[in-house]
């Protein structure tokens, strides 16, 4: 197998602009020889976080981008609020520079004090966070990273990339009951609402990757934001609107595995002075997924936090068409996170149009389930997780929907082991390429924990789930037996298992003629001028 069976190659991005595909010495758009460390959960990713801040000293560098912070959000118990721990990094010397999205105003239930406030901590110890708004009107920086680069220490150097944000609602566990500090979401998810989320660990050269990616962002010359009045607002609350440099960047770290790692991203096309490392903007997330779902022959895993746009979701139709033999199994929030009564329509409305466009491809080969907890509350996922064939995995901060593949700003990792997993070095699609250990191993721990099932004692010992056939009928007959127990009124032991069968959503007549054009107009807008609104165009 090549490599660029399954990874896009430079020319294949479609910006020729990045310093990414050009920083190595044989201009490859991947890293080989990383670590990629799956962190399933906010609690697991946290207390990785919070360590690993703690473990840097003066002279180390540490970067990040986020959708949403709250400076109070606590990592691991008292103490390790992110506000406070990133200021005391800062106070040790640490050279912390952090990019936040400005965020919309907060009357519309956005995030735009939380961000400002958490700002403020940084620069009360001496670090650097800038609000940024360099997005298409109505898009967002969505990016989730962090970059942990250590003076002295190489072989300690870290990125984290992912789905969470370094908020609340995200520090939640295994047993799903929430995080204690929650904000509320949908009623059906009760006042801490159970998180379902994964972020990757990443070490090795790739961290130069993600680390050259945030440089571009923080370089970027144009002005944090074109408003008149956000400058405005600036000005009054004093803040630091001009990056400063960043020191030079330090060689990659050495190789440490067996992981190739490609950084995609999206960027938007943005009018009049765009990007100048993306004049045209970058849609290489929606252009991976094409190319790795062209060689899908057995099982698409899917976990997501949206799975619409019925213009997203045809790559994946395309796929099931095109191969019989093919299965798709989505793990997706069995509620909307919004319900009101115009947001709830419309979010159905594009889940039901993408499912249905999958369901006429693929028929009974694609089947789609919501989460919950042993408590019978549904379980908010916000993971944005792709495995394909058990060789390529994705994850990142970017959704199953048009704005994740035009709009605003991503970032993802697709991941490719170069070791065939020892278990079973099987073809599974007659590809040749054989199932790798990263990719198959994140889609187990996931099975595994949505199934209630135990890991077996040996790390090679022979496991079922790794057919994908066996995989896709053991979601079915637990979500089913799962399904059985609620509608016979929850008499006798609850069966084992998490996994709930997503059911259409009924819209009236009415709620569809309403809200259709709506949707088309303002949900998942294209982010790109009519004109290039051509469905290979991503």
């Amino acid at each position: 197998m090549e490599l660029t069976d399954w990874m896009l190659t430079s020319d294949e991005r479609g910006n020729s602009a990045t310093r990414l595909d050009s920083r190595r010495s044989d201009r490859a758009a991947w890293s080989h020889g990383n670590l990629v460390r799956p962190l399933v959960h906010g609690a697991t990713y946290f207390s990785a976080l919070l360590d690993a801040i703690r473990a840097q000293r003066a002279g180390d560098l540490l970067l990040f981008t986020d959708w949403r912070g709250d400076p109070d959000e606590r990592l691991d118990g008292p103490g390790s609020q992110i506000g406070t721990v990133l200021k005391e990094a800062a106070e040790r010397g640490v050279i912390v520079k952090g990019l936040l999205w400005r965020s919309h105003l907060d009357r519309f239930q956005f995030s735009e004090a939380e961000n400002r406030h958490l700002g403020e901590s940084v620069e009360a110890g001496g670090g650097e966070c800038l609000l940024d708004m360099r997005v298409r009107p109505g898009g967002s920086h969505h990016q989730k990273l962090v970059v942990l680069r250590h003076r002295d220490r190489p072989e300690l150097d870290v990125a984290f990339v992912g789905g969470i944000d370094l908020c609340h609602n995200r520090n939640d566990d295994a047993a799903h009951h929430g995080d204690s500090q929650s904000l509320r979401i949908a009623a059906a998810y009760g006042p801490h609402p159970p998180w379902h989320d994964v972020q990757l660990a990443i070490r090795g050269p790739a961290v130069g990757d993600i680390e050259a990616g945030f440089r571009e962002r923080w370089e970027d010359p144009a002005p944090l934001t074109r408003s008149p009045l956000v400058r405005l607002r600036e000005l009054a609350h004093g803040e630091d609107t001009h990056a400063d440099s960043l020191p030079p960047q330090a060689p990659d770290p050495a190789p440490c595995g067996t992981h190739s790692v490609q950084v995609l991203r999206t960027y938007p096309n943005r009018l009049l002075r765009g990007y100048d490392f993306a004049p045209d903007g970058e849609r290489s997330i929606a252009r991976g997924y094409r190319k790795a779902l062209r060689r899908a022959r057995a099982l698409i895993y899917l976990e997501d936090q949206y799975l619409w746009s019925p213009h997203v979701v045809e790559c994946f139709a395309e796929a099931l068409t095109a191969n019989p033999g093919l299965r798709l199994i989505a793990v997706i929030p069995s509620v909307p996170e919004q319900d009101g009564r115009i947001t709830l329509p419309m979010n159905l409305i594009g889940r039901i149009t993408a499912l249905d466009r999958l369901r006429h491809a693929g028929g009974g080969r694609v089947a789609v389930y919501g989460l919950e907890n042993h408590a019978g509350t549904p379980v908010y996922v916000h993971a944005k997780v792709c495995v394909i064939d058990d060789v390529w995995a994705s994850v990142g901060s970017d959704n199953i929907n048009l704005r994740s593949w035009t709009h605003d700003s991503e970032l993802t990792c697709a991941v490719l082991d170069e070791a065939t997993d020892p278990r079973e070095p099987r073809d599974p699609g007659g590809l040749g390429d054989g199932a790798r250990g990263f990719a198959r191993d994140l889609r187990l721990e996931l099975a595994r924990e949505h199934l209630d099932l135990e890991a077996p004692r040996a790390p090679h010992d022979p496991d079922p789930l790794c057919d994908p056939l066996k995989a896709f009928e053991a979601f079915a007959s637990s979500a089913a037996a799962l399904d059985a127990w609620h509608d016979n009124g929850r008499h006798g032991p609850r069966p084992p298992g998490r996994l709930r069968t997503y059911r259409r959503p009924r819209l009236s007549r009415t709620a569809r003629t309403l809200y259709a054009p709506l949707h088309r107009l303002l949900v998942d807008p294209d982010g790109r001028p009519f004109v290039l609104r051509r469905r290979n165009d991503y």
